[in-house]
């Protein structure tokens, strides 16, 4: 290296480009190694524009850099992200080809990414004061005095009060001006930041081997525990994080949806004995960066979380647990395509702590690892605490009249289930009131202007909406083509069923869970106490599938079955049959023996009768067979370059020259172009490149060499584009 070459930070930024950022350090001061990992405020592009990147190296520059400028500020005194989490940060940026800087924005929470300095993590609870006590048993019942007899047990943390006591803050700040209670800062550990603890039950002996088989090792060890629903596999959780606790380590549980973390908590609360930190989408921001800063500074020792969650720092890592693991949510759709299970296994093996993976119906991918002794393999046969599984039978539909999507044995099942006092789920992975509005005189249907796609019928009949992108329209007085009355919605979607089923049951408690009814924060969770334990109705979507444990559940008729048994998916079949086999699950978890009905057209389909046969492993099996015979995932691996315009000419113009672009390549095959299964969404044209190889490594190699040049291409300037590695649908 020429002597007199100056020192530079290397930062990345948060913008779409592959490269890192050269400055020179600020005028005022010099840099060393312990600026990696910290955040800098940076003049960038033209003006006064300024961005907040990651300093990632320090070093001499490449040339004299006469033209470089100093860092405007340093944000952190001592590195943000750095060791591990910077590491691994690097490898994704690698693996997925995306831009470090991008993937830095991804990990941390928004108000980091602004430059706002870590939140304060101190954890403050409340207690009566001697005013307080006296006046719990005065005055009348209501919220306020019952807040203050809960108080007059001990301290509570606000994060425990969040759970046990949602609303609680007005009441309290109105306690607190009257001088009955007090705002104090506690100790992360304290009985006030925690709970009362609950006692465990006693393990199976599938959960006790679980957790045998995790003690057996040291480090890095990766064990997926395929178990029935309702076989414990929570418990096994709790007691491997509560051995890691027992350490003074720290534990990263993963859940896939938002409407899971609620149940989660409370559980995990009310056994392990420590706060128990949240970050999810549903969260404020502070509230997500006070989550993140808590377990970067080792004060937080359990965090619950979606996909993001999985960029947490954990400086005294012992256990990572990724719940559901087959659910497809943990997919990042959009900006930097990762996998947090993924990346779980990669933080997990560089952290040297054992992961669980869980799952009644585990993705391929995960079963052809552990078929390969990649990963160790642990099966929960039976249902914990004596329940039995649930009767599946499936009703043929064929020459039978259907009320709405539902057959008359399906009602009078339901009918039954209530007059025994106990509650149905009536399954339906589809929202709204009709899927198509058709012309019955003509065939008119009606379709979304901007997508290749039917407008989906709302508010009982009254507005179209598109579900791809949210265009919405009235529903017209009379057919556009023909001007016919003899508009009709065709099929049933869960606003349609809730109708249906009010008007049957009219004095039946009925409740409808979908996105529409799910918006508010906790909504799903309150939906769920509102029913209780009494004879009630549910109807949703894929958000009643996963994980929620209904005790008085005890009947599931699942409807559009039909919808998932032809399809070009090549996953359509492995989806199918973990959502039948999830949704299944909910139905008889406790004392009370479980019923599922199946509506179908066609009863005798393969996938049917081999699910009925022999479950889910015998699903797996057969389609483990077709994969490897077809060389699709897991015994091949798959990247996708998508791209979209507003006219399809120049979709076309740029796939075609990086088709061109792609030398052939030994081992790396190129498909396409290909129009994406939707041609046309949310107005742009669309299509798409598949890449297929048999390894990894070929594969990596050509994207190494083909992206700079398909980013020199002046058609890319005229659409937008994006690489999906281990893509999980080709839509």
């Amino acid at each position: 290296m020429p002597e007199g070459l100056p020192t530079v930070l290397r930062v990345a930024l948060p913008i779409p480009l592959p490269q890192c950022f050269d400055y020179l350090p600020p005028k005022d001061g010099r840099i060393g190694p312990d600026w990696l990992g910290c955040r800098v405020r940076v003049p960038f592009g033209r003006g006064d524009g300024e961005r907040v990147g990651l300093v990632v190296d320090v070093g001499p520059a490449g040339h004299q850099a006469t033209d470089l400028r100093p860092v405007l500020d340093r944000l952190d005194a001592e590195p943000l992200l750095a060791g591990e989490l910077l590491d691994s940060l690097r490898w994704a940026a690698g693996y997925y080809h995306a831009p470090l800087g991008e993937l830095v924005a991804t990990a941390l929470p928004a108000p980091l990414r602004a430059g706002q300095p870590l939140p304060d993590t101190a954890v403050h609870a409340w207690q009566t004061t001697t005013g307080g006590r006296a006046a719990a048993d005065a005055g009348r019942d209501g919220r306020p005095r019952r807040l203050l007899r809960l108080l007059l047990a001990g301290p509570r943390d606000e994060t425990w009060l969040d759970q046990a006591e949602p609303g609680w803050r007005e009441p309290m700040r109105r306690l607190q001006a009257r001088g009955l209670v007090e705002r104090i800062r506690c100790d992360p550990v304290s009985p006030a930041a925690s709970g009362p603890t609950a006692p465990a039950p006693e393990p199976t002996p599938g959960q006790a081997e679980a957790l045998a088989v995790l003690r057996a090792g040291e480090g890095f060890r990766a064990l997926l525990l395929e178990g029935v629903t309702g076989s414990g596999k929570t418990e096994v959780y709790l007691r491997a994080i509560a051995e890691v606790l027992a350490q003074g380590r720290q534990a990263l549980v993963l859940v896939p949806e938002i409407g899971l973390t609620p149940q989660t908590l409370a559980r995990f609360r009310t056994r392990l004995g420590v706060p128990v930190l949240a970050m999810h989408s549903g969260l404020a921001d502070g509230e997500r960066a006070r989550a993140w800063a808590a377990m970067a500074r080792g004060e937080g020792r359990v965090l619950v979380g979606t996909r993001s969650a999985v960029f947490c720092p954990l400086p005294r890592a012992g256990l990572i647990v990724v719940d559901e693991e087959h659910d497809a949510s943990y997919k990042q759709q959009d900006g930097v395509r990762y996998h947090a299970r993924d990346l779980a296994l990669v933080r997990a093996r560089a952290l040297g702590v054992p992961v669980l993976l869980g799952s009644a119906t585990p993705s391929l991918e995960s079963l052809q690892n552990a078929l390969a002794g990649r990963y160790g393999h642990v099966r929960l046969a039976q249902r914990a605490g004596g329940a039995r599984p649930p009767v599946v039978r499936v009703l043929d539909l064929r020459r039978r009249p259907l009320r709405d999507g539902l057959c008359e044995e399906a009602l009078q099942a339901i009918g039954t289930c209530l007059e025994r006092g106990e509650q149905a789920l009536v399954f339906r992975n589809r929202r709204g009131y009709a899927p198509v509005l058709l012309c019955h005189d003509c065939g008119w249907s009606a379709r979304c202007a901007r997508c290749d796609s039917a407008m989906t019928v709302h508010a009982g009949g009254r507005r179209l909406v598109c579900h791809h992108c949210g265009a919405r329209a009235p529903v017209p007085n009379a057919c556009p083509d023909c001007a016919s009355l003899g508009l009709q919605p065709q099929g049933a979607g869960t606003e349609r069923l809730e109708q249906a089923l009010a008007e049957r049951f009219p004095t039946a408690r009925l409740l409808r869970v979908d996105r529409e009814t799910t918006r508010r924060r906790d909504a799903l969770e309150k939906h769920l106490a509102s029913l209780g334990n009494g004879p009630g109705i549910l109807v949703g979507t894929q958000m009643l599938a996963k994980g929620h444990d209904l005790p008085n559940l005890s009947l599931v008729v699942v409807v559009g079955v039909d919808e998932g048994l032809y399809s070009a998916d090549f996953r359509a079949g492995e989806k199918l049959a973990q959502l039948l086999i999830q949704v299944a699950g909910r139905a008889g978890r406790a004392s009370k023996p479980g019923q599922v009905l199946l509506q179908t057209h066609h009863p005798g389909h393969p996938l049917l009768t081999t699910l009925l046969a022999g479950g889910y492993p015998a699903v797996a099996a057969l389609a483990l067979a077709e994969r490897e015979a077809a060389h699709f995932p897991p015994f091949a691996h798959l990247a996708l370059l998508r791209a979209e315009a507003d006219h399809e000419a120049a979709v076309q113009s740029f796939l075609q020259e990086a088709h061109r672009l792609f030398e052939a390549r030994e081992g790396v095959i190129a498909n396409g172009p290909m129009p994406a299964p939707m041609p046309r969404r949310a107005g742009k044209a669309r299509g798409q490149l598949l890449l297929e190889a048999a390894r990894r490594g070929p594969l990596h190699a050509a994207l190494r060499d083909w992206l700079p040049a398909l980013r020199a291409l002046k058609s890319a300037r005229r659409v937008r584009w994006s690489l999906d590695v281990d893509p999980i649908d080709l839509y």
